[in-house]
């Protein structure tokens, strides 16, 4: 005998219907799974295929823009006859086109498309570089780095506008802190190559400074045609990805989750947009913030091979020399980046990792000649605490701005603001400082404080304004698709 069916009172078999929710169920997750394998592959075909091309550039760009440092070890002044304060003047004219170059390349990349500007940017730069090598006075020294500056102004702002509209907000800091990497180890990498150009001497009618600048302009040029035929100018033009891979992208940059981004791809530029920018505190706030870390950045590229040379060692020793802390600092911009995207906060990183440089600064502005290896430990701390900081500070800005143009012109503007920092730096350690450098350090030291200050202001304001969001006080901003709308929090 057959057992009895266990029915309800509308004589339908119990257990169907729990059947049936967990198949919708099962097909629900498995939906789920599929598309998070999908993601994978969507952010493994991105990153392989974008950030080394961007790393290849942050490389050219630190390299050419700092490699006068290492030039200078090798005669360089004495050969073109420049005295000190002829040398601080041709390291500032880099800084004020490339300052003013910033907003207006932000604002024409999306119009030239990124593929062709960035491309043209790094060519032209990568051509001054290799004349460089080439100049026989001061007046030709200061020229080409004044143009150096012009040519290479878009480039890290651009870079960080395009990534924030491949990547979504919780990914940024790790892919800048990437690019970021990659500027800590070009500063290692410049001394390498410049130990190599030593080793090489006078050959082929230059001598070893002027190889620096010939090898790695041509370098340049060279990843600038790389750049051009890899770089894709958005998701939806994307020849790598297949069909649902770019709708993937497509999707979720269209505000699927953060409701803000789905108005971009049609936004006209707007002269109200870039105004938003300029009134918007979290521009200024963060850009002092990283004035502060760009002055100590540039202060420690262009002047730590002098500073070890002073220290006691040779001229080809103290190229190797700068290299561990350049190291030890790319693994730590990395590690603060991943964490950073990880628990989705930006600010409250930086407040734990720049004291890390401000120890640095204050011991080694008040310690001996006689304790060489405890300063250069110092330089250690410095460079870790400064460039792990940085990734955050760039995608905190980009995080907490939406509408194409506002976050265009707030990323450069803040980047023109810091940059500031590199006009300062080049005048704060002038030899007849050395070989302590009390003032260089001290006043890096007082701007490092300053900008933790900053920091901390800027996460209590964007703490206000999620509080204020969430009592309605922006609900008359709902439908505007920018960061006004209510649902897009700030990122702390």
């Amino acid at each position: 005998m057959l057992p009895e069916r266990d029915v309800d009172e509308g004589g339908r078999e119990k257990g169907v219907e729990s059947i049936q929710d967990l198949s919708s169920v099962e097909a629900t997750a498995l939906e789920d799974i599929d598309t998070k394998r999908l993601e994978r592959n969507l952010l493994r075909k991105l990153d392989t295929r974008i950030l080394p091309v961007f790393v290849l550039l942050v490389l050219c760009s630190f390299l050419d823009r700092t490699n006068v440092g290492n030039a200078k070890v090798y005669n360089m002044n004495k050969e073109l006859g420049l005295s000190d304060l002829q040398f601080q003047q041709g390291l500032a004219a880099f800084y004020p086109l490339y300052i003013a170059a910033e907003i207006p390349s932000n604002l024409v990349l999306k119009k030239v498309t990124p593929r062709i500007w960035i491309a043209l940017m790094t060519f032209l730069w990568g051509l001054i570089c290799l004349c460089l090598g080439l100049v026989h006075n001061f007046h030709q020294f200061i020229a080409l780095r004044t143009l150096l500056g012009l040519a290479e102004g878009g480039l890290f702002p651009g870079m960080v506008l395009y990534l924030s509209t491949i990547y979504t907000r919780s990914e940024l800091a790790l892919r800048i802190g990437v690019l970021y990497t990659s500027t800590s180890l070009s500063s290692g990498f410049g001394g390498l190559l410049a130990r190599a150009m030593g080793a090489i001497g006078n050959r082929g009618g230059l001598t070893a400074w002027r190889w620096i600048f010939v090898i790695e302009g041509l370098f340049t040029v060279v990843c600038a045609v790389f750049t051009y035929i890899m770089l894709p100018n958005a998701l939806d033009t994307a020849s790598f990805l297949t069909e649902k891979e770019r709708d993937l992208g497509i999707a979720r940059q269209a505000g699927v989750k953060h409701g803000t981004r789905s108005k971009e791809g049609s936004e006209k530029f707007s002269l109200s947009e870039v105004g938003r920018a300029f009134k918007y505190p979290l521009t200024w706030l963060t850009a002092c913030a990283y004035f502060a870390l760009l002055s100590a950045i540039y202060s420690i590229g262009v002047f730590l091979p002098t500073i070890i040379v002073r220290l006691g060692y040779t001229a080809n020793d103290a190229q190797l020399m700068t290299v561990p802390p350049y190291g030890v600092a790319a693994i730590m911009t990395l590690v603060v980046a991943f964490v950073s995207d990880r628990l989705k906060v930006r600010g409250i990183m930086m407040l734990c990792t720049m004291p890390v440089a401000i120890i640095g600064y204050a011991v080694i502005a008040n310690v001996g000649d006689d304790k060489p290896t405890v300063k250069y430990g110092m330089t250690i701390m410095m460079a870790t605490g400064i460039y792990s900081s940085v990734p955050p500070v760039l995608a905190w800005l980009s995080n907490n701005s939406a509408g194409h143009y506002k976050r265009a012109t707030a990323a450069a503007l803040q980047l023109a603001i810091a940059n500031c920092g590199g006009i300062l730096s080049v005048f704060l350690y002038p030899d007849s400082d050395g070989p302590v450098f009390y003032r260089g350090h001290t006043v890096i030291l007082g701007l490092l404080i300053a900008g933790w200050f900053f920091i901390l202001t800027t996460v209590l304001v964007c703490s206000k304004i999620n509080r204020d969001k969430a009592q309605g006080k922006y609900d008359k901003y709902i439908g505007y698709g920018d960061d006004r709308e209510p649902s897009f929090r700030l990122v702390l």
